[in-house]
């Protein structure tokens, strides 16, 4: 091949390409995006990396109605918000960011892969990413009395988030910060997390489904059931078995003192208890300490009236 030629393919092949490379060297930085693994979220849970979570009913679901794996579980973005996330994200869409190939993440289900938190507790938010970013996380946890069979609405989280952490490190490949949570949230929840981007123009939605240990019965909480083995079999075992209670009536001669306590003793104690029937047959009865009694004096008395015969 003549040299001008090859100089003039060249030339072709860069003109041609070079844009098209250009275009993925600038959509590098932009491929590094992240999501919640902890709690985890929604399309974590359902990608190819979620484990035994991506096999669950409700990631199955989503992966039918949307038509495809959420393998890109890290690009759940929106450019241009600019912190107009209510006016940007429809109703019912909160899930997906409004982006047709997330729309599986808003079915309503109450089985989505979860995770157990406590009122008021500190959590510890996990938020995977591959490439710093600067930005703000905004969490929301929706209102008491949310309803998982519905779609999630904005109406459904509070005008205000419960947390803002601004500009975290990333530190192994996520970032890694605390917030409070509400002590009035109960049973099934969604925690919502916003990551507004300041380095870039996009903002990344997630849904983590979690769940907190109590739930409210006509008004009062009670403990849902866990594994730990129920201290109640003892309490019934002293219930309906009491344990036999010492009987004050001792079997020595000093029975006469407590002889008003023998019929109370009787009605009480059933006759199959061995320890009341062995206390009643123990030691002289009270009608058979009074005889003797008489009967000693008598004998002293007559004793007497014989002494003062004799010295008459």
């Amino acid at each position: 091949m003549p040299r001008t030629t090859a100089h003039r393919t060249a030339a072709l092949a860069t003109a041609v390409a070079g844009p098209f490379l250009l275009g993925l060297w600038a959509a590098g930085p932009a491929q590094a995006h992240g999501a919640p693994t902890d709690p985890v979220s929604r399309a974590y849970a359902c990608s190819p990396e979620g484990g035994a979570d991506a096999g669950s009913a409700a990631c199955r679901a989503a992966v039918r109605a949307g038509g495809s794996s959420f393998a890109a579980w890290d690009n759940l973005r929106v450019a241009d918000v600019n912190g107009r996330d209510r006016q940007t994200v429809p109703d019912g869409q909160l899930c997906s960011g409004g982006l047709a190939a997330y729309r599986g993440l808003d079915l309503a289900r109450a089985d989505w892969p979860s995770t157990r938190l406590k009122p008021g507790a500190t959590l510890r938010m996990t938020y995977a990413s591959t490439i710093a970013h600067k930005g703000t996380f905004k969490l929301y946890l929706t209102k008491p009395g949310y309803d998982p069979s519905k779609p999630l609405t904005w109406s459904d989280l509070p005008e205000r988030p419960f947390a803002e952490v601004k500009n975290p490190a990333l530190t192994n490949g996520a970032y890694r910060f605390t917030a409070k949570l509400p002590a009035d949230r109960t049973g099934r929840q969604v925690l919502y997390t916003i990551w507004q981007n300041s380095s870039t123009p996009d903002t990344y939605y997630s849904c983590s489904d979690v769940v907190f240990p109590q739930t409210v019965t006509e008004g009062k909480a009670e403990s849902r059931p866990t594994t730990k083995a129920p201290a109640a079999p003892a309490t019934r075992t002293a219930s309906s078995s009491p344990t036999p209670k010492a009987t004050p009536v001792s079997a020595g001669p000093s029975a006469p003192a407590a002889s008003g306590a023998t019929p109370v003793q009787t009605a009480a104690t059933p006759q199959s208890t061995p320890v009341a029937s062995d206390t009643g047959s123990s030691g002289p009865s009270a009608p058979m300490l009074a005889g003797g009694a008489a009967t000693v004096l008598l004998l002293t008395g007559g004793a007497a009236l014989a002494v003062r015969l004799r010295r008459r």
